[in-house]
């Protein structure tokens, strides 16, 4: 059966980030991802996560300056020292919460370099991040991002990326599928998240078109729980969306899985 994580980024935003742990715990949720947890000492979080009986399924690396607009820089030429310290400040954060999956941004495209550029210097730097994080037994995930959200992004489409973690050839490297920006970019997914299975490491939901509650809007999310039991999916679920009021208000449909 299909298990959800709260991503406290985007759920019970109506309270500081560290309040959040205990909403999501009293809504019944087990587990917790967010985006970075940089703002933050590590041992402060791996507290909330041990007080609340929390596994962390998920955050992100280093994405380089947020408020700037940058999403990441793993496909970015000449930012590969840059690259290689921020897999050692995601693993310090990793190993302290106990984290088995962490997310590389690929960055938005660099029009100064050509794809193959970009290409050759993601796949150096995804092994290079794959062999340390492979060494504490964690994953990490490759994830596209849709154009009309996040243009240039560098990975836009799910079967790229799949073919990309194929060219990058690690067995910890995996995809992170999240539905809202395969259905915006790619559709048809029932047949995708039947033919990546093999790839997947991570699955994230949000409606579409405009990223709330997963009852609402043009996707049949009971429909592609289902799928993912029978593809073999027993990971976690992340709740990427944001709530079109309170997050208590419209959590009815995660109800009966928690």
């Amino acid at each position: 059966m299909a298990k959800f994580a709260a991503n406290l980024t985007m759920l019970f935003t109506d309270v500081s980030f560290l309040e959040r742990f205990e909403r999501a715990h009293n809504a019944g949720f087990k587990a917790v991802e967010y985006l970075f947890p940089y703002a933050f000492d590590a041992d402060v979080l791996a507290s909330k996560l041990q007080q609340y009986g929390f596994e962390q399924a998920l955050f992100n690396m280093p994405p380089g300056n947020w408020d700037a607009g940058e999403r990441g820089f793993a496909a970015i030429p000449g930012r590969e020292k840059e690259f290689q310290q921020s897999v050692e400040t995601a693993l310090a954060y990793a190993q302290a919460l106990s984290c088995k999956k962490v997310h590389a941004m690929s960055g938005i495209v660099d029009p100064n370099f050509s794809r193959k550029e970009h290409v050759n210097t993601f796949i150096n730097n995804i092994r290079f991040a794959a062999d340390e994080f492979a060494k504490h037994g964690i994953e990490l995930m490759i994830e596209p991002l849709n154009n009309r959200d996040v243009p240039n992004y560098f990975i836009a489409h799910q079967r790229e990326a799949a073919e990309l973690i194929r060219q990058v050839d690690r067995p910890n490297v995996k995809l992170q599928l999240d539905i809202y920006h395969a259905q915006i970019m790619d559709g048809d997914l029932t047949r995708l998240i039947q033919d990546l299975a093999d790839v997947t490491g991570h699955i994230q939901i949000a409606s579409v078109p405009k990223r709330h509650e997963p009852s609402e809007g043009e996707i049949n999310y009971p429909h592609l729980f289902n799928v993912l039991d029978e593809s073999g999916y027993t990971g976690w679920i992340g709740c990427e969306y944001n709530p079109k009021n309170s997050t208590e208000s419209g959590l009815a449909w995660v109800k009966p899985y928690l």
